[in-house]
């Protein structure tokens, strides 16, 4: 995989792939060749011949994933494979916004509430998704969505923390500063008497 990305040429180096990606996330991984082993073959095991979920649902819950765990890298990622998959724009735009888009159909809303609870609340997920699930997808077929789904939650995790690709950035969520005069006792003191 690793030569297949970057064919002769020193990734450190000559950074870049064909998606537009620094290519960081390989470099890092190829720091432990067992563990980039193992991350290839579970790409190659999502992509396998041998799954009975659909593509496009399976890439729409590594988009929400990607989207949920705020890594822009898994997110942008599964936004190309989408598109890829001839998903329209519409929908792709609407992945962030799902729960009030019209462009979803009812088992596209069902797998990304889904992925919502796997990837926002840890899994716990009330028994009226599993029963919508299970209209339209096997047994085999939810454990497939479940276990991607999830690997890709963690991808996105390790990226945002390892700051690889498109997450090697900044944390947006800082204290904007007082102005220069403001006391902290400010905040409490509105003027009036105590009761």
């Amino acid at each position: 995989m690793y030569n297949l990305l970057f064919g002769d040429r020193d990734p450190v180096a000559e950074p870049g792939t064909a998606t537009g990606t620094p290519g960081d996330w390989w470099t890092v991984f190829a720091q432990s060749p067992d563990i980039l082993h193992h991350s290839c073959q579970g790409f190659a095991l999502y992509r396998s011949p041998a799954r009975k979920l659909d593509p496009v649902l399976r890439e729409l819950g590594q988009t929400r994933a990607g989207f949920n765990k705020g890594s822009q890298f898994v997110f942008s990622q599964h936004c190309k494979s989408l598109r890829g998959l001839k998903v329209s724009e519409e929908k792709i735009a609407a992945v962030p916004h799902w729960p009030v888009a019209d462009c979803f159909n009812e088992q596209e809303r069902a797998l990304l509430a889904y992925a919502d609870c796997l990837t926002l609340q840890n899994g716990r997920t009330p028994d009226a998704v599993f029963d919508k699930l299970k209209t339209f997808l096997s047994e085999e077929q939810i454990l497939e969505f479940t276990y991607i789904t999830c690997m890709y939650d963690m991808h996105a995790v390790m990226s945002r923390a390892l700051r690889t690709e498109f997450d090697d950035r900044d944390e947006v969520i800082v204290e904007v500063a007082a102005p220069e005069d403001f006391s902290a006792r400010d905040f409490l003191d509105t003027g009036r008497e105590p009761r």
